[in-house]
């Protein structure tokens, strides 16, 4: 969050290389969309010590890969078929969404590039998956803000966004339906979890600079 607060540019992604911390800006025209915010409002519990366990999780899943794959450094490096050597479900889970979701940045920056916001969306709905069923760090609500917001008309893609668990969630949503994704987006997830969502239009804006008098 701090790389990126620091380092924003109006209009652009920023790709991470985190093993180098290294960064490339990927200009994007969202047209007539936008990225609305939605935040579950759930208080944060457990984040840390869940954090730490799937950290831990992927860290014992590279060791076992590194055990035929020396050469491998970064989970992000093996192949979906490498998963599937893997005997524990868990482990197996956890190392697919880490190397799919590798590949789904990599897609993604093609689609912005072409600008195909519709397949970008749809990675998006993908990647939100991936992240509720192989890495579980979803929930009740994060689900219900994603899955609520990807039936509405007009919605490209949703997924969950931060740590997980609870925070936030984002979507991409044509201008014209905005009204009635805030209406409809709102009403189920207080149906669902007795408690009020908070959402926002936002613009991709420049990052923290020097004010000057």
């Amino acid at each position: 969050d701090q790389y990126s607060v620091a380092l924003g540019k109006r209009d652009n992604a920023i790709l991470i290389d985190c093993a180098e911390l290294r960064h490339q800006y990927i200009p994007i025209d969202l047209e007539d969309y936008k990225l609305m915010v939605m935040n579950t409002n759930k208080p944060r519990k457990l984040v840390n010590s869940k954090y730490n366990e799937r950290r831990a999780e992927c860290e014992e899943a590279l060791k076992k890969i590194q055990a035929w794959k020396p050469e491998v450094k970064h989970l992000c490096e093996c192949s979906i078929s490498d998963v599937y050597s893997l005997t524990d479900d868990v482990l197996q889970r956890r190392a697919k969404h880490v190397i799919s979701e590798h590949l789904r940045v990599k897609e993604s920056v093609k689609m912005l590039r072409f600008n195909d916001l519709s397949t970008f969306g749809r990675l998006m709905n993908v990647s939100h998956n991936s992240l509720r069923d192989d890495y579980e760090v979803t929930g009740l609500e994060l689900d219900t803000l994603a899955e609520t917001a990807q039936e509405v008309k007009g919605c490209l893609g949703a997924r969950m966004t931060g740590g997980g668990f609870s925070g936030c969630a984002i979507a991409l949503v044509h201008s014209s339906a905005i009204p009635q994704f805030i209406d409809t987006v709102s009403a189920r997830y207080l149906s669902v979890t007795g408690i009020a969502c908070d959402i926002y239009e936002s613009e991709i804006g420049d990052g923290v600079a020097k004010m000057t008098n």
